[in-house]
């Protein structure tokens, strides 16, 4: 039998997110903190929706989680030189200050999920992973234009 592409990423995703949260678990921060935290540190002054597009990730969901590391004090938000309507995310000395322990379980998390990959085969996966993400984008899309009242009833599983 052949396991389901779905399935499998789904799997995936879900040791991934485990073990996560296991090892920022100390460090009083979420999943979706941790990674914004080390893609502000990895990008140069990124605005929130440069941080959702690295992280694949809506909006909303990205402004939460950037909303709590500023509460926390571990990103501050300024103004744009060049454009005073957009403001930029850097790390603060206290965000600063735990980065590095952060940065090596990033690398860490990162290398895991490739380890015993050749180069070819992890590029060959980013590649089959986008074109996955492109699909269900579009198929996002297509049902967005549909509507709730023309969508069956029910998921696929239920069926």
């Amino acid at each position: 039998m052949k396991e389901p592409v779905g399935l499998l990423i789904a799997a995936a995703r879900r040791k991934l997110k485990r073990a996560v949260h296991e090892r920022i678990a100390p460090y009083g921060l979420t999943t979706q903190q941790f990674w914004a935290l080390v893609n502000i540190e990895e990008a140069d002054r990124p605005s929130l929706r440069e941080v959702a597009e690295r992280m694949r990730m809506d909006a909303p969901t990205a402004s939460r989680a950037v909303t709590q590391l500023l509460r926390r004090q571990l990103v501050k938000a300024e103004g744009d030189r060049n454009d005073r309507r957009l403001l930029r995310l850097q790390l603060t000395r206290k965000g600063r200050e735990k980065i590095g322990i952060l940065r090596n379980l990033a690398a860490e998390l990162r290398g895991a999920a490739v380890h015993g990959l050749t180069r070819g085969e992890e590029e060959m996966l980013r590649t089959l992973l986008r074109k996955v993400i492109t699909n269900l984008d579009e198929l996002v899309r297509d049902l967005d234009r549909v509507g709730p009242s023309h969508r069956q009833r029910g998921s696929a599983s239920e069926r």
